[in-house]
């Protein structure tokens, strides 16, 4: 028996699906019959026999996410928002009429995504919709809690507008750190220091400054990262040996950096920090290599939008192309 009541009064679920050599999948259960219901889902969805097709997953997608949750999402340090972005997701195609897996289509995607754009969504928003989502099924796969192919692989990415970025001059970074102070101070100046992001920076603890290296703990990709900073910097910003360091206020940050730069782009008012950093990184000379893993950035495409400032930026192609080695060898070769 695959099925077996255990002392407590639950019933576990042991049964390999792919025979005695396959995956063992052990699951206990309040009642016999969702043992049972789970039992059947199991036999009929993870064997390993090529000629039985395996049927559309009908679960539910709330469903789907509770798994999700207990694989990966509670575990995670940014799990809690992105259960609470997927859930919403999971609404808004609930609203369309779409509550199963099996029901996610191309064009239920398709239309989706049309649904959000004619709200005024911008495509880089929508894709990020859609990228969650998709993150919830791989999680899903990569757990053998979903047998089927992922569904939102089928839709392409929209294409996105090329994002318009800022960055303070030299002169707006004094004027920034004349007009803060205290907690708020600090936090700018690691920001500006090391490239980090507010909340990597605002939720630093004194374990996390170690020889005038600051690692953020708590990252965007869930990686940790560390970065060197000054002796002067170390000394001022770390007051005690344990627990948090700052108190700092988002919102007076955020306020006067709109006023010392109005015409700052939606959505970068403290970020533009971050940017600020690297842009002066790359100005000053520095490598575009280890600017992308100061940064933390997974790929290098992400850390190219900063190449441009480099000083001697595309400078390469007027002593890298065919002709200027033949200039060198032949003075008389002129193109015009």
């Amino acid at each position: 028996m695959s099925v077996k009541k255990l002392d407590d009064g639950r019933y576990e679920v042991d049964v390999r699906p792919q025979g005695a050599d396959g995956k063992r999948i052990r699951r206990k259960f309040s009642t016999k019959g969702e043992a049972q219901t789970f039992e059947r889902h199991v036999l009929v969805n993870y064997h390993n026999k090529e000629w039985l097709e395996k049927p559309a997953d009908r679960r539910k997608l709330t469903e789907l996410l509770d798994r999700w949750w207990i694989y990966h999402g509670k575990t995670h340090a940014r799990g809690e928002i992105e259960k609470g972005r997927l859930t919403t997701i999971i609404t808004r195609f609930g609203d369309m009429g779409i509550h199963r897996a099996d029901q996610l289509t191309k064009k239920s995607i398709i239309d989706y995504r049309v649904t959000l754009m004619n709200e005024g969504l911008k495509p880089s928003s929508v894709n990020r919709h859609v990228a969650i989502l998709s993150g919830m099924f791989t999680k899903l796969i990569d757990a053998d809690e979903y047998h089927g192919g992922n569904p939102l692989h089928e839709v392409k990415r929209l294409k996105e507008a090329q994002t318009e970025m800022a960055f303070l001059s030299t002169d707006e970074i004094e004027m920034l750190l004349s007009r803060l102070e205290g907690d708020e101070l600090n936090v700018a100046l690691i920001c500006l220091a090391t490239g980090g992001r507010w909340g990597e920076v605002s939720g630093l603890k004194a374990e996390h400054i170690i020889q005038q290296v600051v690692t953020f703990m708590k990252t965007k990709n869930g990686k940790r990262r560390s970065v060197p900073i000054s002796v002067e910097l170390a000394e001022r910003i770390k007051t005690k040996n344990s627990g948090p360091l700052f108190r700092a206020k988002y919102s007076t940050v955020r306020r006067i950096l709109k006023e010392i730069k109005p015409d700052l782009p939606d959505g970068q008012a403290v970020h533009v920090m971050r940017h600020t950093f690297a842009t002066h990184f790359i100005m000053n000379g520095g490598n575009i290599i280890t600017l992308q893993r100061i940064l933390g950035h997974s790929n290098i495409q992400q850390t190219m939008i900063y190449a441009h400032f480099a000083p001697d930026f595309l400078q390469d192609a007027v002593i890298l192309n065919p002709l200027s080695k033949m200039s060198r060898m032949c003075p008389q070769t002129r193109v015009n």
